[in-house]
């Protein structure tokens, strides 16, 4: 079985406030675009499940991966699946604020359900996902939804970007995702990100934002100088998603973007 796990991007991202529990509220949009990794299930001849990478190189020891996770707690309700060779061609760029570990775990819940047919309803789908990390539940859903609470409570909403080119670049910066958390100050925003996303696109650019942006670009110029460069070759709109380093810009289909970038950024054109 073959499943082709995407990526998303975060149109908006408001911290709120930060919870007792330690973790942040959180709005945001979460949008799918198809740039995707490929993962592959099959019969494990050793009677062991492992996981065997691919493409860009996953760090960290097996148990730790999402994937691994993911069967496992799998296993841990329906005890009767076998072990399996987990083979994933990584393609999307980790550590990035795209979400790409997030959905091989949700897509390996999902392929695990399907290749054995555990019948498992998508709300219990979801709260596995859960168990695995804040928005992995997304790439169950895995279509434009306003997410709030930590990026786990999900509203499905009406939203095409599919008359622009979404231009996706990553520039090999890491970014701590817990050091950004600590250098943001919650607040309550004046405009909803939804009540901005209604009006023009051209609109978004002064009033749609990502609250991790002013720290990030003030510790890493690059990313910065990066979205400067998507609005100065003509983006409608451009953010950095997630936490970082990822920037992406959506641009007119009148006229595919051609700009140069070093050669050990990560470009992708949808």
């Amino acid at each position: 079985m073959i499943q082709f796990p995407n990526c998303k991007i975060n149109l908006g991202l408001n911290v709120l406030e930060k919870r007792a529990d330690g973790f942040h509220n959180i709005a945001s949009v979460f949008y799918p675009v198809s740039l995707y990794d490929v993962l592959e299930l099959a019969p494990a001849s050793d009677k062991t499940t492992r996981l065997f990478n691919y493409g860009l190189r996953v760090e960290g020891p097996q148990r730790q991966n999402l994937c691994i996770k993911a069967y496992d707690i799998i296993k841990s309700q329906y005890a009767e699946i076998p072990p399996v060779h987990i083979h994933l061609y990584k393609n999307i760029p980790m550590g990035a604020g795209l979400g790409g570990g997030s959905a091989d775990g949700a897509f390996m819940l999902l392929a695990l359900n399907k290749k054995f047919n555990l019948n498992i309803a998508e709300s219990q789908l979801e709260a596995m996902a859960l168990e695995l990390g804040s928005d992995c539940p997304f790439f169950i859903l895995n279509k434009p939804v306003l997410a709030t609470g930590r990026g786990e409570l999900l509203k499905p909403i009406t939203l095409n970007l599919s008359e622009y080119y979404i231009l996706i670049v990553n520039p090999g910066i890491h970014v701590n995702t817990g050091w950004a958390f600590a250098q943001l100050k919650p607040k309550e925003q004046p405009n909803t990100i939804l009540s901005i996303l209604q009006q023009p696109i051209e609109t978004w650019k002064e009033q749609l934002h990502n609250d991790f942006e002013k720290a990030v670009f003030n510790e890493h110029p690059a990313i910065a100088q990066l979205k400067a460069q998507f609005y100065n070759n003509g983006a409608i709109y451009a953010s950095m998603t997630g936490s970082g380093s990822t920037v992406f810009g959506l641009f007119s289909r009148n006229q595919q973007p051609a700009i140069a970038f070093p050669p050990h950024y990560k470009v992708y054109l949808l």
